[in-house]
């Protein structure tokens, strides 16, 4: 009889309650909550937590019973921020791939690399991109960077370490500007308070960014219009998925145009509900056309490997702007990368298994 092959779910369960104020329940045992829901519904989240992982908390398990499904002999592994846990498990279990979900280590999402760095040093196959390609886009000035040499349009930006650094003498940003952190995901520490129109603005942020994230802030020119989400499926030969827009009309007017912490994670609030995902996005042929192959030019040059999903905005020009590269992107069901991949005609269950598939493809 052929030998099954074990594909291990590795996750990183997070340290913190969901906005429900829920605690969460591990093989560790409870964990004790971090923040409360009115600290996060204001939009106050702690610099040490990614709380992207509330999402890995859900389709866990869900990823699981997919593979099972398809006939892979399985098993649910929380590394729970210990890397000498993770690299027992692999040398007990050795198994012959694993499907990364981990976003963090010890709550950094910083370290999200490491963790692949360890699967490469134990030369086991892993789903996703590689350690270099998670660092690189982990930074988003770096990830400007690497683009515009490679000719494609970016948002002009700044990166400031202190707020004192901010002055109207050699600022040549036009505003108004957007100022986030330089080295988070899932929208953290962006709000409706993220885009302001003059020096003093800028300076608060800054400040604001360094005293609650510990880290630089990233400065980039505001671009008024639509935004794009592209999501890329494969190796030797990706597929781009139908394109998927990010629909702002539901937000008062007041608001500014972007996807928040909010927007993204938080069901209760105004930019949560006025903000609602739209795929196939309604675009002109010509600019869906640049859109999928600037979005496969981006895939190539950060070193994306399986999946990943590149994030534009179209300003009123018909110019598409790159404002972020994300690998290994949230897959869950009610995610944008999985709204892509229904309108190209695959189910959840299907999305899972191609990434494994993909994974061994490009495995000696």
């Amino acid at each position: 009889m052929r030998k099954k092959i074990h594909v291990a779910v590795v996750f990183n369960e997070p340290t913190v309650e969901t906005a429900a104020g829920r605690k969460f329940i591990s093989e560790m045992g409870e964990i004790e909550p971090a923040v409360t829901h009115s600290q996060v519904v204001s939009g106050h989240q702690p610099s040490s937590v990614d709380l992207s992982e509330i999402g890995v908390l859900a389709e866990r398990e869900h990823v699981q019973d997919a593979l099972q499904e398809k006939g892979y002999k399985t098993s649910l592994f929380n590394m729970n921020s210990d890397i000498k846990r993770l690299i027992q498990f692999i040398e007990e279990k050795e198994p012959d791939i694993i499907f990364n979900l981990c976003e963090s280590v010890g709550d950094e999402s910083t370290h999200e690399m490491f963790v692949a760095g360890i699967y490469e040093l134990m030369r086991v196959p892993y789903t996703g991109a590689g350690a270099f390609a998670l660092g690189m886009c982990q930074n988003k000035a770096r990830t400007k960077q690497a683009l515009s040499f490679h000719k494609i349009r970016v948002p002009r930006f700044a990166l400031y370490k202190d707020a004192n650094e901010v002055n109207a003498d050699d600022f040549d940003l036009k505003f108004p500007v957007i100022v986030k952190p330089s080295h988070e995901d899932a929208s953290v520490g962006i709000d409706n308070g993220s885009v302001v129109d003059s020096i003093a603005g800028v300076r608060k942020r800054v400040r604001y960014i360094f005293q609650n994230y510990d880290q630089p802030a990233i400065v980039d020119e505001y671009i008024e219009g639509r935004e794009l989400n592209v999501a890329i499926m494969g190796n030797r030969r990706p597929i781009v998925l139908p394109i998927s827009e990010i629909d702002f009309s539901g937000l008062p007017e007041d608001y500014p145009r972007i996807v928040t912490y909010n927007a993204k994670w938080m069901e209760g609030t105004q930019e949560y509900k006025g903000t609602v995902g739209i795929c196939p996005a309604q675009i002109p042929a010509e600019v869906e056309r640049q859109a999928k192959e600037i979005a496969l030019r981006c895939y190539r040059i950060m070193g994306c490997r399986d999946y990943a999903r590149v994030d534009m905005r179209l300003d009123k020009n018909n110019n598409l702007h790159v404002i972020e590269v994300n690998p290994n992107p949230d897959i869950s069901d009610d995610a944008g990368f999985a709204r892509s991949a229904r309108a190209y005609g695959l189910c959840f269950d299907e999305i899972i298994n191609k990434i494994v598939e993909y994974a061994l493809e490009r495995t000696p």
